[in-house]
């Protein structure tokens, strides 16, 4: 249940901004934050993230309901009580993935808004922010998992 609402905040923090954006704003539209370095930017991406494919938004939206699909059936079927933090790196995730996938049904593009020109290129959203969390998580459950390991094979091999 903890999962659920965690999406669904997420789900409605993503489309929130987003809306706000898409009424307030022009594409196209800049708004400074932090000099040169952030800006909220209004751009609407008929693509995926980094702006791949492009105009493709029939093939990216399969692709995305069947990685939707497939995630949620992982977490259902696959997912262990004691792996939590796979839990939430998947329900980050998901969040993303469903919050990108309602852009491209309700609108035809996804809504990209946030402009750290002073590091990156790109610009994003925060589903984008809530699938790199995911991504995060993983790793860390991955290098936390390693060393969990190694810490083992020590422990035995000293016994």
């Amino acid at each position: 249940m903890k999962l659920i609402i965690l999406i669904v905040f997420l789900l409605g923090v993503d489309q929130w901004t987003k809306e706000l954006v898409a009424r307030s704003m022009f594409e196209g539209d800049t708004i400074g934050i932090l000099n040169d370095f952030f800006h909220i930017t209004y751009v609407k991406n008929h693509g995926m993230a980094f702006g791949m494919f492009q105009g493709e938004i029939k093939t990216i939206s399969i692709v995305a309901i069947v990685a939707i699909l497939g995630i949620i059936y992982f977490m259902i079927k696959q997912l262990k009580p004691h792996e939590v933090i796979s839990k939430y790196a998947y329900a980050f995730i998901l969040a993303g993935a469903i919050g990108n996938m309602i852009d491209r049904i309700y609108r035809g593009f996804v809504v990209d808004f946030l402009d750290f020109r002073g590091l990156w290129k790109f610009v994003f959203n925060m589903a984008d922010v809530w699938i790199n969390i995911g991504v995060f998580l993983l790793i860390l459950e991955v290098i936390i998992l390693e060393r969990k390991k190694k810490h083992k094979k020590i422990n035995s091999f000293l016994k």
